[in-house]
């Protein structure tokens, strides 16, 4: 892992208290000089967009964007930690997440972060494009989700990459894994001589079964967690996102409609209204800040950008 890390302080964005005194005229001090601001246009720009988002909500605003390739990772907590820092507890948040998904250890210890700060404040999670997988896990948490037309959220259904034993890299679908598994059981139990399900059952481990077993109860037991604390139906929620019949594509859209419909607590926001162009316009410049294998964590005081290989 490496990291580029840029912080803004106080000191950064306005003018020094102290004066340089010439011919009995007070200069106030310079805070940043042309090159250095030249450097740094982009994101004091965001910034700025950043902070007049928080003066017109009322809420601090926080953001984790990531690359086309990058993924939630443990390595992600510094970046967190970074974008609240000033922020005092029960304080009022926005996440703006933008996330394929990834490791749902480190998805929960994120959340874990969000909501100590929050408190029993108020979390609204802001979904400018798609928050897939452990994203969507980690959206469970939000008091409120604010969609429009361009967000998604995914299914719960844990990928995982493994050797086939012939030197090629085979992403599984967990669900699918066990589907399969529950399926071919159901017809050789009706059928003690079904030669499809002798052969298909022969081909699953039985040890890969008890890890992919594990990850499902993992994945359920993070998404019943969050909607619980919520108050709202977290059995009903979570196999809704589980259930692969009704959504068969681990990529497949769950558009706001859906969402709602859920039972999640969804505000939308009609593409073109004036909140939604804010977002819009800060994902934009914030996607386009990283590349494919980077994740940027940003607020009004801090910006970190994290590098994965």
């Amino acid at each position: 892992m490496t990291s580029t890390t840029i912080s803004s302080s106080a000191s950064e964005e306005s003018a020094s208290p102290q004066a340089a005194s010439e011919g009995g005229i007070r200069q106030p001090a310079p805070t940043k000089t042309p090159m250095y601001e030249a450097i740094h246009a982009a994101r004091f720009h965001r910034q700025a967009l950043i902070r007049a988002i928080e003066t017109e909500s009322g809420c601090h605003l926080i953001c984790y964007v990531s690359g086309r390739l990058a993924q939630i990772d443990r390595d992600d907590i510094a970046g967190f930690m970074e974008v609240l820092h000033n922020i005092q507890p029960e304080g009022n948040i926005d996440l703006l997440l933008h996330t394929g998904g990834g490791d749902v250890d480190a998805a929960e210890k994120l959340m874990a972060l969000v909501e100590a700060t929050v408190g029993k404040s108020q979390l609204r999670v802001i979904i400018p494009d798609f928050a897939k997988s452990a994203g969507t896990l980690m959206v469970l948490g939000a008091d409120t989700l604010i969609m429009s037309d361009s967000s998604e959220l995914g299914t719960i259904d844990p990928q995982i990459y493994a050797d086939d034993g012939r030197g090629n890299i085979i992403c599984h679908s967990v669900l699918s894994y066990l589907d399969a598994y529950k399926t071919h059981s159901n017809a050789l139990r009706e059928n003690p001589e079904d030669p499809v399900a002798r052969l298909m059952l022969s081909k699953l481990d039985p040890t890969t079964l008890r890890h992919y077993e594990a990850i499902r109860d993992r994945a359920r037991s993070f998404a019943e967690g969050q909607l619980k604390r919520k108050g709202r139906n977290f059995s009903q929620i979570t196999s809704a996102l589980m259930d692969i019949g009704r959504w068969p594509s681990h990529g497949q859209m769950i558009k706001w409609q859906d969402a709602k419909d859920l039972g999640l607590p969804v505000d939308y926001l009609p593409p073109r209204s004036e909140r939604w162009q804010a977002y819009w316009r800060l994902y934009c410049l914030l996607r386009l800040a990283v590349t494919d294998r980077q994740n940027i964590f940003e607020s009004s005081y801090a910006s970190f950008i994290l590098d994965q290989k």
